[in-house]
């Protein structure tokens, strides 16, 4: 049974930072890609960072610079570093896996299967 926990998010004031977690179980975060997305209510899910299987990163262009995809593997933990906050990152964060994800990463929503519940991140 994979399990994907979000923490982390909060209310932050403009230009400050956070650092989201996503705790696994049931499944090795370095095996595959895994990736961030946001949503704000009545939008689409996007992709905001994304870390391939060998370590390779890729980001959309919005958060380019301010937010860095990580993960502890000992920890079996995916990290998202989220600095110089706009009010525009205030949405749900979401991370997630790609099972089949051996190759490059990707922001494609829908090449990941699982996710994880969601944190809330409101940048004022």
């Amino acid at each position: 049974h994979v399990q994907l926990v979000e923490s982390g998010g909060g209310s932050v004031q403009a230009g400050g930072s956070l650092r989201l977690s996503c705790a696994a179980s049931g499944y090795t975060v370095s095996s595959t890609r895994m990736g961030w997305f946001r949503q704000a209510p009545g939008k689409e899910r996007e992709g905001v960072a994304c870390i391939g299987r060998d370590g390779i990163t890729m980001y959309s262009d919005s958060v380019k610079g301010r937010l860095t995809i990580s993960r502890d593997n000992a920890m079996n933990t995916l990290y998202l570093q989220m600095n110089n906050l706009d009010p525009e990152d205030t949405d749900m964060y979401y991370c997630a896996a790609d099972p089949l994800g051996f190759g490059t990463p990707t922001l494609l929503r829908t090449d990941f299967e699982y996710w994880g519940q969601g944190t809330q991140v409101t940048v004022s």
